[in-house]
């Protein structure tokens, strides 16, 4: 009995972390196309206005070809510009049934005024989506109840939240994305406008500029993933 509470405790206490993705509305959902024989846009909606970076991005990961992702817009992200989540319904139904779904702010926010997404520079859009791919290739790594510990570990413990935003980074140069990660860090940081509170975030909880740049160095080889 009490290991029966245990359990539904502990499935209650995460489900806010899955049941807030399908809240979004999905924009646009786009026809056919390819950079090459792989069309990265099967079992994908996204955004028209943000279709190409997305595309660039998804191009680093031929892995997830198959893989059902919605790129949506909402206002109401929390802390975050980007935030990569599984649909809660189907992680018990294996992994090929399995959605996911990539939430972009509109706009980024600024002290006095706001940049719209598709006026960001582009190496800092696609290394922002392909971190959040990272995170759903960290999310292919795990059973239904890892996702569940994930999603507890991720809002209760800022040790565990800085260990899957930089195994999130990790993926992300693992599939060639180093430069553009790194661009992204750059645009952040360096930034005059970003709120200082947003980058002491990314300051703690993400890898550094020079973390990065010492896997670029080594011509973005395959790191160990933990």
């Amino acid at each position: 009995m009490i290991n029966c509470w245990l359990l539904a405790s502990f499935i209650l206490f995460s489900i806010s972390w899955f049941i807030r993705s399908d809240k979004a509305e999905v924009i646009i959902m786009n026809g056919e196309i390819s950079t090459d024989s792989i069309d990265y846009t099967k079992n994908k909606s996204i955004p028209d206005i943000i279709r190409d970076e997305v595309i660039i991005a998804l191009s680093h990961y031929p892995e997830l070809a198959d893989t059902r992702i919605d790129f949506v817009f909402r206002k109401d992200i929390l802390k975050s510009f980007m935030q990569a989540q599984p649909r809660w319904y189907g992680i018990f139904q294996g992994k090929r049934r399995r959605r996911y779904v990539v939430k972009i702010t509109p706009a980024l926010q600024l002290k006095e005024k706001s940049i719209p997404v598709e006026e960001l520079p582009t190496d800092a859009l696609v290394g922002w989506l392909g971190h959040e791919l990272g995170h759903i290739m960290d999310y292919e790594t795990r059973t239904g109840f890892g996702l569940i510990r994930f999603g507890i570990g991720y809002l209760t413990s800022e040790k565990y939240l800085k260990k899957a935003e930089q195994t999130a980074d990790l993926f992300a140069i693992n599939h060639h994305l180093g430069s553009e990660i790194l661009s992204t860090k750059h645009f952040i940081l360096e930034h005059a406008d970003i709120p200082l509170a947003y980058k002491e975030r990314i300051r703690r909880l993400y890898m550094s500029p020079e973390e990065v740049m010492e896997y670029i160095d080594e011509d973005d080889s395959i790191l160990p993933v933990e």
